[in-house]
């Protein structure tokens, strides 16, 4: 119980302060002021003020906030200071500081997974392990034991790869370049359809040949520079499975019952810590990109429900008026309320049914 207290705590710590963080620069470097810079919410426990800005930490730690000078018309700003009020700065000025913060946090997960493929990720080789009776790679001739090191002339070292390359193939015949008994043989294969399951449990048409991978690992470790890249590559894959995640939950296909709130993620950050530190950065990264996906939806009172006012006054030159956004706000607020009971509920009912 302590370590998941603690993790969870460094967890949320951290994604909160890179989250503020993008608010908080790009409000400084942009010439706005900047009052309270804050982890968590409600009273204060600890603070200390430097220049116009109070950076504390507060009781609630679910979350964090920056303060910013003039952030409506009904805050008491000085002429003096009216040109470093928010509310009067150009709507694109307004757009970037909002958009900063779910942006921090997805650089904080490219760097994150940069740095898991710098310190090396155990990958499968490209050794098969089995074959399919009846399958294209049994009547092409590949035998169990047999290494692909290309395809198409492409190198190929991680299974992953080999495995991209066939369901891409549109069933043209590949080339496929294996080393057997330590020499090199070319075999051509044309992929089959199969009928299999997604990630979400729909069926869906996958291109094979009938080979399993072996057991057979090796620690993948990249170069900084194409490390960068696979950080890029992996935000952007998982960015775009958590956006349609949620919408197979609104189709129905996923169930909302796989929602879950600070006692789930405090398991599953102890879990990981457990297994070593970089399975904590991986699940740090992921709840980073899921913090941004969240942050971005049109909600009233998330980054997203300002984006789109700030959108709204983009296109129609003027602000919208402030009894409209009272009112998304309020509904904005009762939505985040009642996903937070729900994800509660979901973690009750998982810690009884266990």
């Amino acid at each position: 119980m302590g370590v998941n207290v603690v993790s969870v705590v460094v967890l949320l710590g951290v994604l909160i302060f890179v989250h503020e963080l993008g608010h908080f620069l790009l409000a400084k470097s942009l010439g706005v002021g900047v009052l309270k810079f804050s982890l968590g919410f409600g009273p204060r426990l600890i603070g200390r003020k430097v220049g116009e800005t109070e950076y504390m930490i507060s009781m609630v730690p679910l979350g964090g906030y920056v303060k910013l000078l003039g952030e409506s018309h009904a805050d008491n700003v000085l002429p003096a200071d009216e040109r470093r009020s928010f509310v009067k700065q150009h709507v694109l000025k307004k757009i970037a500081i909002v958009v900063a913060g779910p942006l921090f946090n997805f650089l904080f997960a490219v760097l994150a997974f940069a740095v898991i493929y710098m310190v090396g990720v155990p990958s499968l080789t490209t050794d098969i392990g089995s074959i399919q009776p009846g399958s294209p790679a049994e009547a092409a001739g590949f035998r169990a034991g047999d290494q692909v090191v290309a395809i198409d002339g492409k190198t190929v070292i991680r299974w992953g790869e080999l495995a991209d390359t066939i369901s891409r193939s549109e069933g043209r015949e590949l080339a496929v370049k294996v080393k057997r008994d330590g020499a090199l043989q070319e075999i051509r294969v044309k992929p089959e359809l199969a009928r299999g399951k997604s990630i979400f449990g729909e069926d869906v048409d996958i291109w094979k040949i009938g080979v399993g991978a072996s057991s057979n690992t090796f620690l993948d470790r990249q170069n900084p520079f194409r490390a960068l890249w696979s950080g890029v590559e992996q935000t952007w894959n998982i960015t775009e499975l958590t956006v349609i995640s949620i919408v197979k939950m609104v189709q129905g296909v996923v169930s909302p019952d796989s929602l879950g709130g600070p006692i789930a993620i405090a398991q599953m950050a102890g879990a990981h810590v457990k297994k070593g530190i970089m399975n904590f950065v991986f699940f740090m990264a992921l709840l980073s990109i899921n913090l941004a996906v969240l942050n971005l939806f049109p909600i009233p009172v998330l980054d997203g429900g300002h984006l789109l006012f700030f959108l709204i006054e983009l296109v129609t030159g003027r602000e919208v008026n402030i009894r409209w956004r009272e009112r998304a706000q309020q509904v904005g607020f009762f939505i985040l309320v009642m996903l937070m009971i729900f994800v509660f509920y979901n973690d009750i009912m998982r810690i009884f049914g266990e």
